[in-house]
This record gives structure tokens, sequence and C-alpha cells, in this order.
């Protein structure tokens, strides 16, 4: 039997969601609410084996390990676990320069 864990999202990461959600309205609200879905149920998911994420790249190039990421294309969700917990953190485009974001983001 695998460990549960609660998945919380943060502040930032909850902005994110609505800017891409409210982007992608203006044209196609229909298509934004289906997007918005599959963000948040890839991210629900990772109350199980929250593991399975990769190390995010551009992070770990800079010697840190504790932030893991899944993809719903073209959106990357960065988070950390700690406890049984599961942190989701940002939900960023990877068409814009992630690393700037991150580093901005998580060591400002």
């Amino acid at each position: 039997m695998s460990k549960e864990y609660h998945v919380k999202w943060a502040a930032i990461a909850q902005s994110d969601l609505k800017q891409i959600f409210d982007y992608i309205a203006v044209d196609s609200p229909t298509n934004a609410l289906q997007i918005l879905k599959k963000i948040r149920q890839k991210a629900s998911s990772l109350y199980t084996f929250p593991d399975r994420g990769r190390i995010v790249t551009e992070l770990k190039d800079q010697g840190i390990h504790i932030y893991r990421e899944i993809i719903v294309p073209p959106w990357r969700i960065i988070y950390r676990i700690s406890n049984a917990t599961v942190f989701v953190l940002s939900v960023i485009d990877s068409r814009r320069n992630v690393e700037d974001i991150l580093l901005n983001r998580f060591i400002n």
C-alpha cells in the first residue's frame, strides 16, 4: 500500500492558473475550462507517488534538487514534497524563460 499525500496549492500557483485561464478564455472559454480541469487533475494525481515527477532541470543545474515537475503540455507544474504534503508552487508555460522565472520565485 502506498503512502497518500495531501496536495496544496500555493497562492502564486493559483494565480498562475488564473492567468492561464483568463488568457485562453479570451478566445475560447470552453477550451480554457478544459485546460484548467486537465492541469488541476494532473496536479491532484500527485497524492500518490509524487516522486514520479522529474527534478526541475533548470534548478538542478544550479544545485537545487528539492523541486519536481510534471508536464501538461505546454505547462510545467512545479511542486515540492514536504512530509506528507505536496505543495504545488507554480504552473509555467514552458515556452517562456522558465529558468529566470523559477530562480526569481524560489531563490529571491
